[in-house]
């Protein structure tokens, strides 16, 4: 059996994890229509999925940050504070095939990378090197879909583990391509400014795989196509909708959804400014431009906060964390997890992200490595404990 939250509609300011209980508003003192938020256990078990993981990579890179590539248990603290550190020490204790803890007698206990994982982590400069012009592109599209055609530099940095920018983008990654933006203060704030508009870049990832399946194409709609039960309709402006187990539409909300799959939408990469928010079509562009944003990130997905952080550049509305549950069969959002985080549903199967990104396939391999070997770990406990 499916849990079922009931959700009401709560002020813009009001964190995403309290979105339980909405309800319709009725008059004449009738009791309210409750409105069920059907929970996909799929989707949340990906935020238990990728707790093991985190901390794997994250150590990874503390160590290879180092100058001797290796890094003392006793400043581990440092880098991670005090409660964290403990997580670590478990995952240096569970994964010897990945971590290799030394030290003891004169020496002070510390951890690096065993043979074995060093030779696979040699691979991420390759990875990251294929994710250079992805992650170019994916810059200069999050620019054009804004309505100044430029981002804050910090909201950026807020996303940037999402969309897989390393962390001295600012320096690495910016001045090597002035042609397409530039790092400069815009009324105050330092942002990421578009220094070229391209046009072939304003296609939606929605439109690309359209075109794949040959929808776009006059032929491939035009004759009378009906909605599936499944709310999924053959067009031009139809969204890929994935409802949850459990939600039942009857006939008249079928009826609505199929006019809402038809109707026309201007462009997320048209200025949202031209757009009157109460045009419906204007609304449905909302959901083009939450899509499409999604889509730009590695994993599909982004916490509500991130999300929320792009509400003045791209003209959000207010009641953005509606606008997602009302539209439950492409977005997904789950409490799971440190944060509330909201997913692109056609991304996934089941737990599985569909599509992976160079960087993630190589997160992948690095990781493959905790399954493999079951060795003893009562030395590496012991140096450990010594340490703390």
């Amino acid at each position: 059996m499916h849990r079922q939250l009931q959700i009401r509609p709560t002020p813009t300011h009001m964190p995403a994890f309290m979105w339980m209980a909405l309800r319709q508003k009725s008059g004449g003192g009738r009791r309210p229509k409750k409105k069920i938020y059907h929970r996909v256990p799929k989707l949340d078990r990906v935020m238990e999925l990728q707790k093991k993981p985190s901390l794997i990579l994250q150590l990874k890179s503390i160590i290879q940050s180092q100058k001797n590539q290796s890094i003392l248990l006793r400043d581990l603290e440092k880098h991670v504070g005090f409660v964290q550190k403990w997580n670590f020490m478990t995952i240096i204790e569970r994964y010897p095939s990945i971590f290799r803890a030394g030290g003891g007698n004169r020496e002070p206990p510390f951890v690096c990378l065993t043979e074995k994982a060093r030779k696979i982590a040699c691979g991420e400069a390759e990875a990251r090197a294929l994710m250079e012009p992805i992650l170019v592109n994916n810059l200069r599209k999050l620019l054009m879909l804004s309505v100044e055609c430029c981002v804050p530099l910090e909201t950026i940095e807020f996303i940037g583990p999402e969309l897989g920018l390393p962390d001295d983008f600012k320096t690495s990654l910016i001045p090597k391509y002035p042609h397409f933006f530039s790092a400069r203060e815009v009324n105050g704030r330092a942002c990421l400014v578009l220094e070229n508009w391209d046009s072939s870049l304003a296609v939606t990832s929605r439109e690309t795989r359209l075109a794949q399946e040959g929808i776009l194409k006059p032929a491939g709609y035009q004759k009378k196509v009906k909605i599936l039960k499944d709310g999924n309709y053959l067009g031009p402006y139809a969204f890929r909708v994935n409802f949850p187990a459990g939600f039942r539409p009857n006939v008249g909300y079928l009826e609505q959804l199929e006019k809402w799959q038809k109707m026309e939408f201007p462009s997320p990469y048209l200025n949202a400014r031209r757009f009157d928010f109460a045009d419906p079509k204007a609304r449905k562009r909302v959901v083009a431009v939450l899509h499409e944003l999604l889509s730009l990130t590695m994993e599909k997905r982004m916490t509500s906060a991130q999300l929320d952080a792009f509400h003045s550049e791209y003209l959000l509305p207010s009641k953005l964390l509606l606008c997602l549950i009302k539209h439950q069969g492409i977005f997904y959002l789950t409490n799971k997890g440190v944060r509330s985080t909201v997913f692109l549903k056609e991304a996934y199967h089941g737990s599985s992200l569909i599509e992976k990104c160079p960087l993630l396939q190589f997160n992948d391999e690095f990781v493959a490595l905790s399954g493999r070997g079951n060795t003893d770990l009562c030395d590496t406990r012991n140096s450990l404990h010594t340490a703390v």
